[in-house]
């Protein structure tokens, strides 16, 4: 069977400097915001190109932490795609704000920058691009816009570490711009539990969202803001380090594996994903293609053992939890969650496996 994701094969790669952080950690008697955290902050704000990243409990956290540290909530609105998974939309809810959505370019798959200004009215505060699949967004487009009227970025980059746009990391920008990482384990950079992160130029975005992590707390005892546990551990953070100095190569391999499925992979009943212009601006977190009888495909795959997933079956908009919005038509969004289908992507994939899911896809009638 030609697993979608071998996470297993992924991490015993780094076993052994696992192993060693672990011990490290254990040894120093401090499992909670101590030097693991603080080193691993450092390396992903230089990573990110950012003056700041704070680590938090998961990537979840991280978009909520960002919109509870500007101020959002009841009575705002948040500019969101409607292709996503449903973390971006539960965030801005969760904060008492209300989403509105924005469809995809038919040929990314991403957030439309040129449909998000008619979607503006006076309670707009912010736009969330997802940079869904691995693929940085139109930045520069969606930052001028937000420029222009004031508007705070909240980039989604939990698929994203890495991907490039005008020649930063996704993540990078101006002051009036956050961006949220997931650590989830599937990730392009994932650690051994859930964690996340934000990396911003905003100081006092950064000191906010520190104390929000740690109960509101600035200092022991003393409680400024009405805070959460949201706090990535040590041993975490460590992992993370170990495989921080990887992420270029491990991104590297997945291009490989990308470009060989979109030279390979011959079927007319199957729609490729559209390479971006410049390789950097796609660290293909998943590859995903599309075709009418997904479900079928999916099987097939399965008879000729090789995994494959769905990302993502129902759109947030059709969700249950969000009934007030199910009326909603967003066709884009919903053709894609019919049709959508990713194959196996992983650093550790073997060129024969790569060779052996491009010709069984090719082979589908």
């Amino acid at each position: 069977m030609i697993k979608f994701l071998d996470l297993k094969a992924v991490n015993e790669r780094h076993a052994e400097d696992f192993r060693a952080a672990f011990n490290r950690v254990l040894d120093s008697g401090w499992y909670l915001l101590g030097e693991e955290l603080a080193n691993f902050e450092s390396e992903f704000a230089s990573y990110c190109r950012t003056k700041h990243a704070v680590g938090v409990g998961s990537g979840f956290d991280a978009l909520i932490l960002t919109i509870r540290a500007y101020g959002f909530g009841r009575g705002d609105e948040i500019i969101v795609p409607s292709n996503t998974y449903i973390a971006s939309v539960l965030a801005i809810t969760a904060c008492g704000a209300e989403p509105v959505f924005v469809e995809p370019d038919p040929r990314t798959y991403l957030i439309d920058a040129t449909g998000i200004e008619q979607k503006l009215t006076e309670r707009t505060k912010a736009v969330m691009p997802v940079h869904l699949y691995g693929q940085s967004c139109e930045m520069t487009a969606i930052c001028k816009l937000a420029a222009r009227h004031r508007l705070k970025v909240i980039d989604d980059a939990a698929q994203a570490h890495g991907s490039v746009r005008e020649k930063e990391p996704a993540g990078s920008g101006s002051e009036n711009r956050a961006i949220a990482f997931s650590f989830y384990p599937a990730k392009n950079l994932g650690a051994m539990a859930d964690a996340g992160a934000v990396a911003t130029n905003d100081g006092e975005l950064a000191e906010k969202i520190r104390a929000l992590r740690n109960y509101g707390s600035g200092e022991r005892y003393f409680n400024k803001y009405a805070g959460v546990n949201s706090r990535m551990d040590e041993f975490q953070a460590a992992v993370l380090s170990i495989k921080l100095r990887s992420l270029d190569k491990d991104n590297a391999s997945r291009r490989k594996i990308a470009q060989c499925y979109l030279e390979t992979i011959n079927n007319d009943r199957i729609i490729l994903p559209k390479p971006p212009a410049n390789p950097q601006d796609h660290v293909w977190h998943l590859f995903v293609i599309t075709t009418k009888e997904r479900d079928r495909l999916k099987q097939y795959l399965l008879d000729n053992e090789i995994q494959s997933h769905i990302h993502y079956p129902v759109p947030p908009h059709k969700q249950q939890c969000y009934r007030d919005y199910n009326s909603l038509s967003l066709p884009i969004a919903e053709r894609l969650a019919n049709e959508v289908l990713s194959l196996p992507m992983s650093p550790v994939m073997s060129e024969e496996d790569v060779q052996r899911v491009a010709r069984i896809v090719s082979d589908w009638k």
